[in-house]
Order: structure tokens, then sequence, then C-alpha cells
């Protein structure tokens, strides 16, 4: 699952001259202009990245939003057309690819795909029909985030009594199950035994203090000391030190974390999948990484290329290492009757909270 960052504008612009001999600029009269769907404020609309993508190729770029995943399936099906450029998370890649709203992806007009890390860019959930429907961008973890001294490596420490009410859980079914599924050895996608799960999320009653919905409020919070662990999110955990100064430690514990993958992909509809697939290849540039991560907080980039250029005390590139990708279970696609058990069962739990 994504969480959108706070647009930011900036005035700075990519060195043309880093790009150049990555692009070709075409003359005033070839402009031309395609439209992305994306979450609002989320890596793609950065002024900085828009003027810098225009100067170089003489293509504008215009956006449209959605505020959820089931309302983007909808705009692609709805406005065959529209857009040449959508952000699917990979858990909703092969429900697009089969209702074909979106294509294959041509890595071979896309130069820096060559550094992709290799678990990313051919990742289960972007496959189909042995091809591959999404250039694999930003990925994060769902994991531990703990108050700096609190040793542990285990999800256990939510039903550790050590711990009664310090616990913040996450108000979102598919995070909690999946966690009841990593503390219980399941398939976070396709548990074979919720009656353990919903055992092992009520066995936390005691330690729970909150519920929250959102990064503000987790920071909020935890900078008022009404918590001491949680699930967070890693991308959030960066923010959190960098501009929050909290004192969080993220962890990901011997059980493993729950991993999100979202990609980059080209709607079947558009007119200018070319166009698309050289905003894609900038999207995964490294010199555009660097900027956006050092002025916003960016999620982990696909490209190891980029995040090997980062700072070795980067925090992005401290808690987002390699070796955590063979760690995680990523969120994958969840049937609508699926999804509705792990709904019922975590209102389930919450009402068991309540009591």
């Amino acid at each position: 699952m994504t969480h959108p960052i706070t647009r930011r504008r900036f005035t700075t612009a990519l060195g043309g001259a880093v790009l150049a001999s990555a692009w070709a600029r075409p003359g005033f009269a070839d402009a031309k202009e395609i439209t992305v769907l994306n979450w609002k404020g989320y890596g793609t609309d950065e002024a900085f990245a828009l003027k810098a993508f225009a100067d170089l190729t003489g293509i504008t770029v215009k956006h449209d939003y959605f505020n959820s995943e089931p309302e983007m399936l909808t705009k692609l099906r709805t406005n065959p057309g529209a857009y040449d450029v959508v952000l699917i998370n990979s858990a909703r890649t092969q429900q697009a690819q089969a209702e074909g709203l979106i294509e294959a992806i041509d890595f071979s007009a896309i130069a820096n795909s060559k550094d992709l890390a290799p678990a990313l860019k051919e990742h289960g959930n972007l496959k189909a029909d042995g091809k591959i429907y999404g250039l694999s961008w930003l990925w994060g973890m769902n994991s531990l985030g703990v108050r700096k001294g609190i040793g542990t490596d285990s999800w256990a420490i939510f039903s550790d009594p050590k711990y009664a009410g310090r616990l913040a859980l996450f108000d979102d079914a598919v995070t909690e199950i999946a966690i009841g599924a990593l503390l219980t050895g399941q398939d976070i996608n396709n548990p074979k035994d919720l009656k353990s799960i919903t055992d092992t999320l009520k066995g936390m009653k005691s330690n729970v203090k909150l519920m929250w919905s959102s990064e503000d409020e987790w920071n909020k919070a935890f900078a008022a000391n009404a918590f001491d662990i949680s699930v967070y999110w890693s991308g959030a955990a960066v923010r959190s030190i960098k501009q929050h100064n909290l004192p969080v430690e993220f962890i990901v514990p011997k059980e493993g974390a729950i991993g999100w993958l979202d990609s980059l992909a080209i709607p079947a509809s558009s007119k200018k999948k070319g166009d698309g697939l050289k905003f894609i290849n900038y999207m995964i540039d490294p010199t555009f990484y660097l900027t956006w991560a050092k002025e916003a907080g960016a999620p982990a980039s696909a490209n190891q290329g980029a995040m090997e250029k980062l700072p070795a005390d980067d925090l992005n590139r401290q808690i987002h290492k390699p070796e955590y990708l063979f760690k995680l279970q990523f969120m994958g696609a969840l049937p609508d009757d699926r999804r509705q058990a792990f709904n019922d069962t975590w209102e389930e739990v919450k009402a068991f909270y309540a009591k």
C-alpha cells in the first residue's frame, strides 16, 4: 500500500548537462504533451521534475489524480485514450492486465531499467502471460517502528506484557491481518487459518493504546509519548527522523515484514506510448531520484544505481537495505471475498479491543 508524501514545489531544476547524453531534445515545434494518472504529490508531479523533463525532451506533462486504487482502475476503464502513464501498486497490476487496461513494458525503450534490482524488475506481481506489465519504480515496507532503546527482533513484542498500553496499531485490515499472518507463519495474501490470526491479534489487547490512520497522527502521538511500539511505514520512518527529529528506530523482524511495490505502466489505450516510456525512463533516472530524495524524503527507488548514489549514511539507504527484499512478503492481489474476510476479521478484533 502506498501512502503519498506531501507535495512540495521547488525551484531547483535538474542540470540539463547531466542528462543530456540520455535525451534528445526536440525543437520547439515538436512540443508534445502527455497525461499521467497518479496519487497527488507522489513524485511524478514535482515541479522541478516537470520543468527539467520538458527542457530535456520538449514534452509537457499534465496530471490527473485518484484517491484510491479502485478509482484508478475506474478512470482507466472509463477514459480510454486519456492517459499515457499510470501509477499502479503491483498488487493491482494483474487485475489491470486481465482487463486489458495496460500493456507489457518495452524494456528496450527504457535505458535506466538495466539498473533495476532484479528481485523488483521481475517481481511476480508484475507478470502475466510470461510478460512484465509494470516498470518497478518505488518500494517500501510496513514493519516495526519503535522508540530508541527498545531492543526487539520480533513482532511478538506486540503482545509482550512488558509493553502494556504502549502499542499503536495502524487501522487497516490488510496490514493487521498480514502481521497476524507473519506471526503465525502464513502467507500474508492468502492465509489458510484466519482463526489463528484472529486469536493472535486479540492477544494484543492489553498492549493496544491507540489506532492511527495517518503519518501526521502517528508523529504527533509518538512525540507526545503516547506509545512506544507500532507498525510503521519505512519511508515515513525516514521523514519522522529527518524532518521531526523523533527517536524512532525502524526494524525488520525475524519473521519478516510486509513489502509494497509501486510500478509505472503504459495504458493500452494511450496514443503516445513512446513519450510515456520516455517519462518512465526519466522517473527512474538517478539524478531525478537524488533530488527528490533530498528535497522531499522519497520512498526507496527500485533502481539500485539510484540508491547507491545516496550517501552511505543516508537514512533512506540505511532503512531500505537490499537484503531486506528477501525478508519481505509483498502485498499481492486480493479477491473481493478474501478482502471482505480480512475486513470482517479486523472489525471483530477491534470490537474485542473495545470491550
